[in-house]
């Protein structure tokens, strides 16, 4: 297994840390996950930069990448659901577009393709991922290591318009990016 793939399965084993952080009684819960998914984060940047640059694309990488990211985010939207303000609604419409992706993506392999992720979905990506930091980041102001935060994350009228904008572009971008990827790949369905 190249380095890009061992780092995809890196990203794998960290969200299942990520996710037992947030029940762990701990007063430093967020902070870890907070750590941790940025832990993971960087790994799917890494993961295709080194891909990309040195050569080592592969299928494996091709599909189990985007899968793993598909993941990290579920884990991350499902848990802020519970532990914070974010809306279910939210996670529904995300979770919603990355099984709807998967479904273009299995029914390429059954024709024999293999789907990679597309620019969109990477700007996709990066956003999902500033939104689960933003709330991750508020969270873990209110302990020790992020407390110097606290006062420009504290609930507000300014908080909560930075989050209700982040989230609101996030889940724009995600919807238009699963529109997008089934367009491109509408060709896919003239059996249908």
């Amino acid at each position: 297994m190249n380095l890009p793939n061992k780092l995809t399965v890196a990203r794998l084993i960290l969200t299942g840390v990520f996710v037992v952080c947030f029940y762990i009684p701990w007063d430093q819960a967020m902070t870890a996950a907070l750590l941790i998914f940025s832990a993971a984060s960087i790994t799917d940047y890494l993961d295709g930069r080194i891909a990309r640059a040195r050569g080592l694309v592969t299928n494996f990488g091709k599909l189990f990448d985007p899968l793993a990211d598909k993941v990290l985010i579920a884990a991350a939207f499902i848990l802020l659901v519970e532990r914070t303000e974010m809306k279910a609604w939210i996670a529904i419409a995300i979770l919603g577009r990355e099984f709807f992706v998967t479904g273009i993506r299995l029914i390429a392999a059954q024709k024999g393709v293999v789907l990679a992720a597309e620019r969109l979905g990477k700007h996709k990506m990066a956003w999902q991922i500033i939104t689960v930091l933003y709330f991750l980041l508020t969270a873990a102001s209110e302990e020790s290591m992020f407390g110097f935060l606290r006062p420009w994350l504290e609930p507000s009228p300014a908080h909560w318009w930075a989050g209700a904008s982040i989230v609101g572009f996030t889940t724009f971008l995600t919807v238009v990016s699963g529109f997008s990827y089934f367009w491109k790949n509408r060709r896919l369905f003239d059996d249908a």
